[in-house]
């Protein structure tokens, strides 16, 4: 009896212990979801099909880099109770601060490029209408889920018809004739092809895109866990790594098998990607001659989802430059809002090759990083900002290695091009 009465106290345990990890996870899965935007599809198929496997290891290298950062991001708010952008404002000189949030500003509108782009040409498979009519549109649509509060209504529906497309992508790999050999060698060898930095530095881009670290910061800034305790933010912090750890594993997974479905379909037939509603071809096996309306409705609305965060950013760091947090009905956060999706407009109408368009805005997403990377480890280091949390030795240096690496392979994208 006193066996089967502990037996009843462990499962109760175990099953509240459950229910209190569902209480601290969340963002790291919201960050996921923009694995699979259109400036992934666009980097992962140009990837895939101009380089077959060789190119795999960008993504592991990505998702690592990815797993520390976000997870920095993270431990600053956690702990500050201030967005990345709030805490920029606060701590940093001018100079600092205005390069920081400015470049950061810049990102969002790239972002937001991407993203209405990806809207669009889903739109224009699904109905025939122009490109630059169909990113209005989404743009409009964007902000009217904003201001009208009712994008929490409808996130998790697109959340999961999205995931349920990338989902798509790792069940084909299974059905697709594809090298396991060359699979496993991409994605631990580094390889540098000729022509593939500026791909490389695209993927890169997409995957650890600086938005989202200011997204990630906002979403936990917003919970204000830092006004409950110590306990509350040790555990905070635990159970907050392992859902990045969760959710940037599905997205390395989802990530990976976008580049081996292309790698597969696309460069084992020499067939030449240069827009997107080629790949409906890689979704072929799973909906058969639905693919490509599928494909077109899930570009749609990933294109929709992710431009509503990307506003959400810009609204974030402009807000953060009055040392605000994001409130859609402060005036700060609506003209970081406007800014951002103004900006992609206008450079949309200039763009000649939406699909090059999209693959160099994630380009520029990489050179941006180092702008949000350094200043990041330099709060989440600083004692007088984050206390006795502040980043241990051991974790400062894994964070400068990470910093460096960027760094590296961004200082040799602007040698490649200078070339």
């Amino acid at each position: 009896m006193v066996m089967n009465w502990l037996s009843h106290i462990g499962r109760h345990a175990s099953r509240l212990a459950s229910l209190e990890l569902f209480r601290y996870i969340g963002p790291g899965f919201f960050v996921t979801v923009g694995f699979i935007d259109p400036g992934n599809w666009v980097t992962n198929v140009a990837a895939g099909s101009q380089f077959g496997y060789k190119l795999l290891w960008v993504v592991t290298l990505s998702t690592v880099i990815l797993i520390v950062v976000q997870h920095n991001a993270a431990h600053l708010g956690i702990v500050t109770g201030l967005c990345l952008s709030e805490a920029a404002s606060k701590f940093f000189k001018p100079w600092l601060r205005v390069l920081m949030l400015g470049s950061a500003m810049v990102a969002c509108v790239a972002t937001a490029l991407a993203e209405l782009l990806g809207a669009a040409i889903g739109l224009n498979m699904l109905t025939g209408l122009p490109l630059l009519l169909g990113a209005l549109c989404s743009a409009l649509f964007s902000a009217w889920m904003l201001f009208s509060k009712n994008y929490q209504r409808l996130e998790k529906w697109i959340m999961g018809f999205v995931s349920l497309i990338g989902l798509a992508f790792v069940f084909e790999i299974w059905l697709a004739d594809v090298s396991w050999v060359q699979t496993f060698t991409g994605w631990v060898t580094p390889s540098f092809p000729v022509g593939a930095l500026p791909v490389i530095m695209g993927v890169l881009g997409a995957v650890v895109m600086p938005h989202n670290i200011f997204l990630h910061s906002e979403v936990i800034q917003s919970r204000q866990w830092n006004v409950h305790g110590d306990d509350v933010i040790r555990k905070q912090l635990k159970y907050e790594f392992l859902d990045t750890l969760t959710g940037m594993g599905a997205g390395w997974a989802i990530n990976s098998a976008m580049i081996i479905m292309a790698a597969a379909v696309f460069f084992k037939g020499g067939i030449v990607v240069n827009e997107l509603p080629q790949v409906t071809v890689t979704l072929a096996p799973v909906f058969g001659k639905a693919s490509a309306v599928v494909f077109a409705l899930g570009l749609l609305l990933a294109g929709l989802s992710s431009s509503v965060t990307a506003a959400m950013a810009g609204g974030s760091v402009f807000a953060g430059i009055f040392s605000e947090p994001f409130d859609i009905n402060d005036p700060h956060s609506r003209v970081g809002l406007g800014i951002t999706l103004v900006g992609a407009l206008a450079v949309i109408m200039l763009l000649a090759d939406p699909f090059k368009g999209i693959l160099w805005s994630q380009i520029a997403l990489s050179l941006q990083l180092p702008l949000t990377i350094i200043p990041l480890i330099l709060l989440t280091s600083s004692k007088a900002v984050m206390g006795s949390y502040a980043n241990k030795p051991y974790g400062a240096a894994v964070l400068w290695i990470t910093g460096l690496i960027v760094i590296g392979l961004n200082l040799a994208l602007l040698i490649d091009m200078a070339r």
